[in-house]
C-alpha cells in the first residue's frame, strides 16, 4: 500500500530488546537464561489448587465475569491491601483487575497522559515506561539514580543508588502531569527508603503530580529492608496509582493478572479505558488469584505465610548467585529486593573492549552477546533501562535474574567455574 500504515504514536518504539536478547538465547544449543524475569520452579501449592479448583469447579467461571473485576478478587484485594495503605478501599470504585500490571500500566498511562504532558521516569527504569509515555503522546523526561563511591574492596549495594534531591525537583514544571515510581526497583533491585519518597511525595503534591507506583516486586525485599507504598504517606493516597501483579505476587506469570488501586477520581478514567478495551479479564485466573489472597490474609505475618516464606528463598538465590558470579571477576550490587541484581563488568571492558558489534552499539549489549555466544550465560545488558542520552554512562553493568530454581544456579556454576578455568593461567 501507498499510504502509511502504521500509526505515528508507534514512531521511535518498535525496537524491542526483549524480543532480541530472547532470540539469541534460543539460537544458542546449551545456555542457562538468567535474562528475563520469571521463575522456572512451581508455583505454591495452594496457588495451583486454586486454579485447578477454578477450571473445574463452578462452570460458570468459564463465562464472562464483572468488567472491572471478579467480585471475590476486588473485594479481597480491597481488604488486605486497605490494611497495608492505611484506606477503606471500596472493590467497586477502588479496584481495577487487568491484563497483568502491564496492563495497569498501559491503562493508567491511557487514561491520564495527554499530548505535551511530562511523565518523569526514574532511571534505570523497566523499559516499557517511556513507550507508554510516547504512544500517549506525553514527553517522558529522565533523572537518573547515581550510584555513590564504595570503600575499595567493598561490595557495591542498591541502596547506595540515590537521586539527588535539587536534580529531581528541578524536573518538576508546570507541564508535569505523572511521576513513575517502582520500588523495589526493576533491573537495580533498589528499595525506597520513607525519606526518598517523603521528598518524591513532597514534590507531586507541590507541583499537583499523580504519582504512578508499581510495586510488583513488594513482597520481595531482604536484609530487614522494608517495603513502604507511597500511597500509605499523608496526602498520596489521593493522587497515587498503586500497580500490583499477581504473576511476581504468587510465581504465576503466565496467569497474566494484575490490578490498579486509587482514589475513585483517578480510577474512573481508567475504567473508561478498560471498558473500551480490554473489557473484562479471563474469570479463572482471578478466581484462583482471589483464593490465594483469601489464604494468605489467614497467615499473613506468620511464619506460614508465604509472604514471608518466598523471599526467604529469593534471598537465598540471591546470596548463591552473588557469590558464583564474583567468582569469575564480576561485581554484582547487591540488591534489597526484586527478583534482579546487576553487576559491575568494568574489569572485562577495560581487558577487553573490543568486543563485535556496531560501532555505536553500548558496551553492555556487546558483552551480553559475547556471552550468551561463547559462555553459555544470558543476561540481560543495563543499558536498555536508560535514556539514550544516559545509556553511555552505565554501559559497564548487566542485569541477571536469581529468581530462578537450584537447579538453574547449580548448571550457572558450571558455566561459572569453566569460564573460571579459562581465566586462570
Amino acid at each position: 500500500m501507498a499510504k502509511q500504515l502504521q500509526a505515528r504514536r508507534l514512531d521511535r518504539i518498535d525496537y524491542n530488546p526483549w524480543v532480541e536478547f530472547a532470540k539469541l538465547a534460543s539460537e544458542e544449543a546449551d545456555v542457562v537464561n538468567l535474562g528475563q524475569g520469571f521463575p522456572d520452579f512451581s508455583p505454591p501449592e495452594f496457588a495451583v489448587e486454586a486454579f485447578q479448583h477454578a477450571v473445574s469447579g463452578d462452570f460458570m467461571l468459564n463465562q464472562y465475569t464483572k468488567a472491572f473485576g471478579y467480585p471475590p478478587l476486588t473485594k479481597i484485594l480491597a481488604s488486605f491491601f486497605g490494611k497495608l495503605l492505611g484506606q477503606e478501599i471500596d472493590p467497586l470504585k477502588n479496584v481495577l483487575v487487568t491484563v497483568g500490571a502491564y496492563g495497569a500500566l498501559f491503562t493508567a498511562f491511557q487514561a491520564l497522559v495527554d499530548e505535551g504532558d511530562e511523565v518523569i521516569i526514574i532511571e534505570p527504569f523497566f523499559d516499557c515506561y517511556e513507550p507508554m509515555t510516547l504512544m500517549a503522546g506525553g514527553r517522558p523526561v529522565f533523572v537518573s539514580l547515581k550510584p555513590s563511591p564504595t570503600q575499595k574492596g567493598e561490595p557495591d549495594s542498591s541502596s547506595n543508588w540515590q537521586l539527588d534531591p535539587t536534580e529531581l525537583a528541578s524536573k518538576f514544571t508546570s507541564r508535569t502531569k505523572a511521576f513513575i515510581l517502582n520500588t523495589p526497583n526493576n533491573p537495580l533491585g533498589k528499595v525506597f527508603s520513607r525519606e526518598e519518597l517523603e521528598l518524591v511525595a513532597s514534590l507531586c503534591q507541590q507541583h499537583d503530580v499523580v504519582c504512578i507506583t508499581d510495586e510488583v516486586y513488594q513482597w520481595l525485599v531482604f536484609d530487614g529492608f522494608q517495603h513502604i507504598s507511597i500511597a500509605s504517606l499523608p496526602g498520596m493516597w489521593e493522587r497515587t496509582l498503586t500497580v500490583g501483579s499477581a504473576g511476581k505476587t504468587f510465581s504465576v506469570t503466565g496467569w497474566k493478572v494484575g490490578w490498579v488501586l486509587g482514589p475513585d477520581s483517578l480510577m474512573k478514567h481508567l475504567r473508561t479505558v478498560h471498558q473500551n478495551s480490554i473489557y473484562t479479564c479471563a474469570t479463572q485466573g482471578q478466581a484462583a488469584v482471589a483464593q490465594s489472597f483469601e489464604r494468605e490474609q489467614l497467615h499473613f505475618g506468620q511464619p506460614s505465610s508465604y509472604f514471608v516464606q518466598f523471599p526467604q528463598y529469593i534471598q537465598r538465590c540471591r546470596d548463591h548467585m552473588i557469590q558464583s558470579l564474583q567468582s569469575v571477576g564480576l561485581r554484582p550490587v547487591i540488591p534489597q529486593g526484586s527478583y534482579f541484581l546487576i553487576t559491575d563488568i568494568s574489569d572485562f571492558k577495560n581487558k577487553m573492549p573490543d568486543l563485535p558489534g556496531a560501532a555505536d552499539e553500548p558496551y553492555d549489549r556487546r558483552f551480553v552477546k559475547w556471552m550468551i555466544k561463547n559462555k553459555g550465560l544470558v543476561a540481560i545488558p543495563m543499558s536498555i533501562f536508560f535514556s539514550v542520552p544516559h545509556q553511555k554512562f552505565f554501559d559497564h553493568y548487566i542485569r541477571f535474574c536469581f529468581a530462578k530454581d537450584e537447579s538453574t544456579l547449580r548448571a550457572m556454576d558450571q558455566k561459572l567455574q569453566k569460564w573460571k578455568a579459562e581465566l586462570t593461567p
